[in-house]
This record gives structure tokens, C-alpha cells and sequence, in this order.
């Protein structure tokens, strides 16, 4: 779901699953029902500061701890544990300068007048009463063109927030339609690399993976369209007179011109002409840059002294730019790339929890667990999108949730006589989908740090996103469209 140029793809297509013969399945689970329990108290009782500002992370370094301590008791090395934690970390480096670039791409599409001009213009288009399913919809086709959910957030995502917000619209109502539509549509689109890496782990061809996933991705995606159709007209949005005067603040303020489109679509051109993603967002930067000198000079010399010093403070540090109306002032805001940290730092602490885990051997242990107790068909489906699920959270990372089970499954279901286009199906439809449900995922965290809603608002309207396992579970209890090795679907 990450870009095609991710090193981690590299990682999973290579990915050594780690066993040890030493470790029962208590101990396995142990680190994670410490880290479950810790999280849980941390946002239930202790309002997300246990431990701090950085409670998430300080919690997942401490699971990790628990699981070296368990490595240790069943003979695995202090060096195996620190190797696979290194892999780990190498594996997120390419997201982490996405990361920082979005950061960047924020902060000079603001002072430029790229967002507010998007704001502006969707404004007009956009009624309250179809944004949510419009949203949808949009972030689909960018997806499906581009092949990656997270340079759909980056740029549409970002700007369908913002007006959104402006139009008095929940935020997190606006990024599960976000996250929905895009994850569709990477799901779907060919340019993906999860929509690759799942039938090449479960054993099929592209084209017949995603002919199979649309047999529970078209309805999964119709009713989630239909739920905010229905919630779009049942919230209270901001009347006409409101969105006047937010377009009138807009229009003093910046000065706004089509031509600042220039710099999103040229972005999404790169994409998909297959531009590496961090030559894509670094030409976004600069050229935001270069717009913010020729439409905004007003703008870059209220922020300081220097207007070369404030696009540097708009890429680096934090940048707000103050209106008459106090709602555009909270979303005339970015944090530039320090307002990445956070998220960073979160997802090298999930690699390290993720990292130990795999190295002594619990990663394995657990998924073997699952397929002992897979006794039927709908047995072997359920334990799939159980361990996929199960891995997006321990692992933090969206392709062990793929690889894993699906070298582990793969025997499971040829033995039942099930074509492999089933598993590829589960695997996308459990794994793929569910990782930015997780907020230490690197999915969850990339997603909640570029949109800025946490995943806990979100998780609710990313209605795709849990929806979809338990579309294909219900495919699997019925045995809908359930493909045998020999051609006959029952």
C-alpha cells in the first residue's frame, strides 16, 4: 500500500520467517498481551499520557524488552535480535523520508496558497450534502491511478480535510471517506505493490487476483458508500452564509489563482509516469516554493523578516498564518517536517517491537497456532484474516501481515482444495486493508500523522477498511464464490 519504490517491498519478498523450536505459544503471546494491556490502560484511563508525550512508543519499546527478555530464556542471541531489529529499521527508511517530505509538502503548499486555494475552489464545488461519498470517490480514482493510498493522502487527501473541516465537517467523518476510497483503490489498482506482493505470495497471477477481489471489494465499497451517503445528509454542516465569509477571508488573505493547481497535478503526473516518490514530493516542495515567491509575497513577509527564511520555516518548523476567521486559523496551520516526529518516532519503535518479535521465533509461533486449530474451510479463512490481523498490530508492518500468512497458509489451502486466488483474496481483504487501522502500524501512523486526525477518530467511518474482513469471512461461511482447484466455484 506503500509506494512501489519502498524498500520494504524488498524486505518481504525476502522475508525469512524466523522459528524456534524452543518457544511455546505462552510464551509468544506474553509481550503482547503486556503491550495490549499497556495501550489499552494508556488511552482508557491514562488520556495518552502514561508515560509522557511519547507513551505509544516508550509502551512498544517496553514490549520489546519483554520479548528479548523471553528471546534470551529460549537461547536466541542478543546479535540475531539486533540483526532483525537493523533489518527492521532499514525497511522504514524510505517511508520516514516520505514522511518527512509530506511534512515539507504541507508546510509549502500552505504558505504558496496551494491548500487554501483547493479549499477555496472545493468550497464551491463541493455541497455538504455529497462530500462524504464524493470523497470517496475521489480518493478511489487518484488511488486506482497512482497505485498508493499514501500519495493520495499527501495530496487530495490533505486538501479534502481542509475543506471539510471548513465546511463544519467531523474530520475523522473526512478521513475514513479518505481512507476508504484510497485504499480501494490501491487495493485494486495493478500499479499497488500489496496488489502484487498477495498472489505472488499465495501463488496466482495479478490480473486473476484482482478479477477474484471484486467479488467482496465492489460490495464492500457500495455500502460504504451508501453509509455516508446517508450520514452526509443527516449531519449539521455550516450554512451558505458561513462558507461566504470563509471564501471571502480566503480570498483576502491569499491570493488565489487555478494556476496554483499546477503544483498537485504535476506531482501526480510524476506518480504516474512511475517517478520515484521522493523525487516526486521534493519536485512538489520546490516548485511550492517557487509559487509561494511569485502569487504569496505578502504572505512569506508577514512570517518573518526574510521571505527565503520563511519558506525554509514553512519545510522545517511549524507555520500558521492568522485570518479574521478562528476556524481557517486552525487550518491554516502545519507543522512542516518537525510535525513528523511524532510519527516517526512511533513507527522505529513498532519496527523494534516487530523486530524482536520475529527474531525469537514469536511471529511463527503464533501464526502456527492458528493454522493447527483450521480444521475447516471456513476455519482456514477465519485463521488467515485472524493472523493478518493479529500481525498488522504485532508487526506494525502491512507486508509481514501479507507474507507471513501467506507462506504459512499457502499448503493449508492447497490441501483443501482451494485455488490460491482464495488466499490472495484474504490476504488483501484482511491484511492490506486493516493496517491503517493500527495506530503504530506504519500505515495507521502515516496516515493519522499526513491527515492529522488520529486513528481513533478515524476508525469508526474508515468503513471500507473494517468492513472489508468481515465481507470475505462472510463469503468464506456461505462459500460464495469459494474457487476449487479444479475450476468449479461453489
Amino acid at each position: 500500500m506503500q509506494d512501489d519504490d519502498n524498500i520494504s517491498k524488498f524486505k518481504a519478498d525476502k522475508q525469512n520467517i524466523v522459528k524456534n523450536k524452543e518457544l511455546n505459544i505462552y510464551e509468544a503471546l506474553i509481550p503482547v498481551v503486556i503491550l495490549m494491556g499497556l495501550l489499552f490502560y494508556n488511552i482508557k484511563y491514562a488520556d495518552g499520557e502514561l508515560l509522557g508525550g511519547y507513551s505509544n512508543q516508550y509502551i512498544l519499546l517496553i514490549g520489546g524488552f519483554v520479548a528479548m527478555i523471553g528471546g534470551f530464556m529460549n537461547k536466541v542471541s542478543l546479535k540475531v535480535m539486533i540483526t532483525e531489529v537493523w533489518e527492521n529499521l532499514k525497511s522504514v527508511f524510505t517511508p520516514i523520508m516520505i514522511l518527512f517530505l509530506v511534512g515539507a509538502l504541507a508546510g509549502t503548499w500552505l504558505v504558496s496558497g496551494v491548500i487554501p486555494a483547493m479549499v477555496y475552489y472545493g468550497l464551491q464545488v463541493l455541497s455538504p450534502e455529497v462530500f462524504l461519498p464524493a470523497s470517496v470517490i475521489i480518493a478511489a480514482v487518484i488511488s486506482i491511478a497512482t497505485g498508493s493510498s499514501w500519495t493520495t493522502s499527501a495530496t487530495v487527501g490533505i486538501a479534502l480535510v481542509g475543506i471539510g473541516t471548513a465546511l463544519g465537517i467531523h474530520p475523522g467523518m473526512i478521513a475514513g471517506a479518505v481512507i476508504s476510497g484510497a485504499y480501494f483503490g490501491d487495493k485494486m489498482s495493478p500499479l499497488s505493490d500489496t496488489t502484487n506482493l498477495a498472489p505472488a505470495m499465495a501463488g496466482t497471477d495479478l490480473f486473476t487476483h484482482i478479477k477474484y477481489m471484486t467479488y467482496t471489494t465492489v460490495p464492500t465499497i457500495l455500502v460504504t458508500l451508501i453509509v455516508f451517503g446517508i450520514i452526509s445528509f443527516s449531519i449539521d454542516t455550516s450554512g451558505n452564509t458561513d462558507i461566504s465569509e470563509l471564501l471571502n477571508t480566503i480570498n483576502t488573505t491569499f491570493n488565489i489563482t487555478p494556476w496554483l493547481f499546477l503544483v498537485p497535478l504535476a506531482v501526480i503526473i510524476l506518480i504516474l509516469l512511475k517517478t520515484k516518490p521522493l523525487v516526486a514530493l521534493g519536485f512538489g516542495v520546490i516548485l511550492a516554493a517557487i509559487f509561494a515567491f511569485i502569487f504569496q509575497p505578502e504572505i512569506l513577509s508577514g512570517l518573518s523578516n526574510s521571505k527565503f527564511e520563511s519558506i525554509l520555516k514553512s519545510i522545517f518548523t511549524d507555520t500558521s498564518i492568522t485570518t479574521d476567521n478562528e476556524k481557517l486559523n486552525d487550518l491554516f496551520s502545519a507543522g512542516g517536517m518537525q510535525g513528523m516526529l511524532w510519527t516517526i518516532f512511533l513507527i522505529l519503535c513498532a519496527m523494534v517491537f516487530g523486530g524482536i518479535m520475529d527474531a525469537i521465533g514469536a511471529l511463527s509461533r503464533i501464526t502456527q497456532a492458528l493454522l493447527s486449530v483450521a480444521t475447516t474451510v471456513f476455519g482456514l479463512f477465519a485463521s488467515t484474516v485472524i493472523s493478518c490481523l493479529g500481525l498488522n498490530a504485532i508487526a506494525s508492518d502491512q507486508y509481514l501481515a501479507l507474507v507471513i500468512p501467506g507462506k504459512m497458509f499457502k499448503k493449508a489451502f492447497d490441501d483443501k482444495g482451494l485455488a490460491p486466488e482464495n488466499l490472495s483474496r484474504t490476504l488483501e481483504d484482511s491484511g492490506t486493508v486493516t493496517s491503517v487501522l493500527i495506530p503504530w502500524n506504519t500505515c495507521g501512523a502515516y496516515q493519522s500523522g499526513v491527515l492529522g486526525v488520529g486513528v481513533g477518530e478515524y476508525f469508526l467511518y474508515a468503513i471500507f477498511n473494517w468492513l472489508s474482513p468481515f465481507t470475505t469471512l462472510l463469503f468464506a461461511a456461505f462459500r460464495i464464490k469459494i474457487k476449487q482447484l479444479s475450476g468449479k466455484i461453489d
